[in-house]
């Protein structure tokens, strides 16, 4: 950067306004008399006849200006609308001024007036325009540092206020656009040429491209995915902008633009939620959400918090969770007069929720308390059981003897046919809701049943880019392995749909679209970083390395049980016909269960656990901290 801007860069707004109030001062002057030179041919023609109306004109000019906002205007951001500004308050000046001129008789040829006007309306704009590059635009040539040179995907009105960032930036230089759009080819934004797509591999090899910035916000979810899986094939790394729902303020900044996300991958359209599913248990009525501090707990809050209910009890047993999503309800505007209740509890204190369902008026529940990470519950079987299958029972039992109508059950894609204990605990949570619709008709239990969510703790994405980032090693269990995902938001949603639908005992399927092998997607991540995948003899940047399948974990997951499921009134959301067993009998396994668990015999766990569980296959040995095979610890 010369030194003359930053010495203009270091002064104070005081200082640059007179130094631009002294510049349009000498410049209007000088205009004024090159206007009368002009009109009379000659420079040395005298000009003291015409002295007062040219001290006028600054002197009723600067009222204006100031009023016109010119000297408020950040010269560095300064854009068309400016213009149109320059150009009225040039001309309102202009209007007075020749109108000042003849009401006190001054001397100043009519004809030079317009030419004063033109002459100043240039020298105005020419001088803010000047500031601007001066300020903006110039950039000093950079000694021993390297540009990154960059193509923008999208030349529409994204593209070009990216492009207008990014032209701020040094260490960035927009080499070109690339538009599906065949009339915008073969023309240019700000100097910047716009290409079909097919043009990107030549780009690459001549200009040396290392990065694709994705600049259409108002793609749709499959059109997005498209793009990215025609950009895998190139060795570039590519950046994107939010959808434009997600741009609040409508301008792109910089720091909108983030890395490739898992949903852009997925490609994933959703689907608009039915308005009348969403306010069915919960406008009107008081609510409780178990694990409100979980990830779908919290996003139910949100959700729940947006139909305008009576009251909101958020009920958690971690202290820190409880209090996070207390503080961001209490700042969401839709609080409006809605009480907000936080209560710290178990789901297993059966005196506690009794007191809450009964002191509150308690007529919806969405339970979300649950253990959900299969590796952590293989190594503590007993907490994974008697929360997720015991707490959804007694939660349950209590909610129905209290008079609550709606209770509804986040479950997973891994109570079905399980092959770990974390899957068995769920499908038993469902089993003793199915035994307790019999049980207590009066009170609508519903189960919801769906894969991964994006964004939960330990999701793959963020561990991946980590892994990238630190030179690699990526780490996949096993080359075959799947899974379902889906965004925390959609999940939230269609559960609270689905909690509408149904008479009671209802298991209820989320449409979950394509699995995903997960190995797939580790190289797709690579490769859309601009990194090329560790080959066999070594060549390549990143490795993929197999870990194996972890205690519990299975290659693929499963929605359904058997194959008697109906479809509903949501294109979405479908209805499994599970079967179960009846309440007495169900409780006389928990028992055995709870006989078992109290021994810390795991084996005996087991056991019961296949013969309640429908396909129950445990495909690895006992892990847990507490078996008996664990007994010499302390001595060594």
């Amino acid at each position: 950067m010369m030194p003359i801007t930053q010495s203009l860069l270091s002064l104070s707004r005081v200082q640059k306004r007179a130094i631009s109030i002294a510049i349009d001062v000498l410049g209007l002057w000088f205009a004024a008399v090159l206007a009368i030179w002009l009109r009379f041919g000659e420079s040395v023609f005298p000009i003291t006849d015409y002295v007062a109306a040219i001290v006028l004109l600054p002197l009723m000019a600067l009222p204006v200006f100031i009023v016109q906002g010119l000297y408020r205007a950040i010269i560095r951001y300064i854009g068309y609308k400016f213009a149109i500004t320059v150009l009225t308050a040039v001309s309102t000046v202009f209007v007075l001024w020749a109108a000042a001129i003849y009401m006190l008789d001054l001397r100043f040829p009519r004809s030079a007036i317009v030419i004063a006007w033109l002459l100043s309306l240039f020298y105005i704009a020419a001088t803010r325009l000047a500031a601007r590059w001066l300020l903006a635009e110039y950039r000093p040539p950079i000694k021993k540092l390297r540009r990154r040179k960059v193509v923008i995907f999208g030349a529409g009105d994204a593209g070009k206020q990216l492009l207008n960032v990014m032209n701020k930036l040094n260490r960035i230089q927009v080499v070109a656009f690339l538009d599906d759009d065949a009339n915008l080819h073969n023309h240019e934004i700000g100097s910047t040429p716009i290409y079909a797509r097919n043009a990107l591999g030549r780009l690459i090899e001549k200009q040396h491209i290392t990065q694709v910035y994705l600049a259409i916000t108002s793609l749709s979810a499959s059109k997005r995915k498209q793009i990215l899986d025609w950009l895998e094939d190139y060795p570039v790394k590519v950046m994107t902008l939010p959808a434009m729902d997600e741009i609040i303020s409508g301008k792109v900044s910089f720091s909108d633009i983030r890395e490739v996300e898992i949903e852009d991958l997925l490609g994933r359209d959703p689907v608009p939620p039915q308005p009348e599913l969403l306010t069915q248990c919960i406008t009107d009525k008081v609510v409780m959400v178990t694990g409100a501090g979980g990830s779908i707990g919290s996003e139910l809050c949100r959700k729940v918090l947006r139909q305008s209910p009576k009251a909101l009890i958020l009920y958690e047993l971690s202290e820190y969770a409880l209090y996070s999503i207390e503080q961001e309800l209490k700042k969401s505007d839709n609080l409006g007069q809605i009480r907000l209740i936080a209560m710290l509890g178990s789901v297993l204190n059966e005196t506690k929720l009794r007191r809450i369902f009964e002191q509150y008026g308690v007529q919806t529940v969405y339970h979300a308390a649950a253990y959900k990470h299969v590796p952590m519950v293989e190594h503590n079987i007993q907490e994974g059981i008697v929360n997720n299958a015991f707490g959804t029972h007694t939660c349950a039992k209590v909610a129905a003897e209290c008079g609550v109508q709606n209770f509804v059950l986040i479950s997973t894609d891994k109570a079905v046919r399980p092959t770990n204990v974390m899957g068995a605990s769920k499908r038993l949570a469902e089993m003793a809701l199915q035994a307790l619709q019999v049980e207590f008709p009066a009170t609508r239990f519903v189960m919801v049943r769906f894969g991964n969510v994006l964004g939960s703790s330990g999701s793959v994405i963020p561990l991946f880019r980590k892994q990238i980032a630190d030179g690699g090693p990526v780490t996949v269990t096993h080359k075959e392995i799947t899974r379902y995902f889906m965004t925390i938001p959609e999940a939230a949603s269609l559960v609270v749909q689905a909690g509408s639908m149904g008479q009671g005992g209802d298991v209820f399927v989320l449409d979950m679209g394509e699995p995903v092998k997960i190995d797939a997607l580790a190289r797709k991540v690579i490769k859309l970083s601009g990194l090329e995948v560790m080959d066999e003899t070594g060549n390549g940047d990143i490795e993929i390395r197999y870990t194996g399948l972890r205690p519990g974990e299975k290659l693929y997951e499963e929605l359904l049980i058997g194959d008697n499921v109906d479809g509903t009134e949501h294109p979405r959301i479908m209805k499994a016909h599970e079967a179960f067993e009846d309440y007495a009998t169900l409780m006389q396994h928990f028992a055995e269960l709870e006989a078992a668990l109290e021994r810390f015999d795991y084996e005996a766990v087991l056991q019961v656990l296949a013969k309640v569980v429908s396909g129950f296959n445990h495909t690895s040995s006992v892990v847990d901290y507490l078996c008996n095979s664990h007994k010499d610890v302390k001595q060594a």
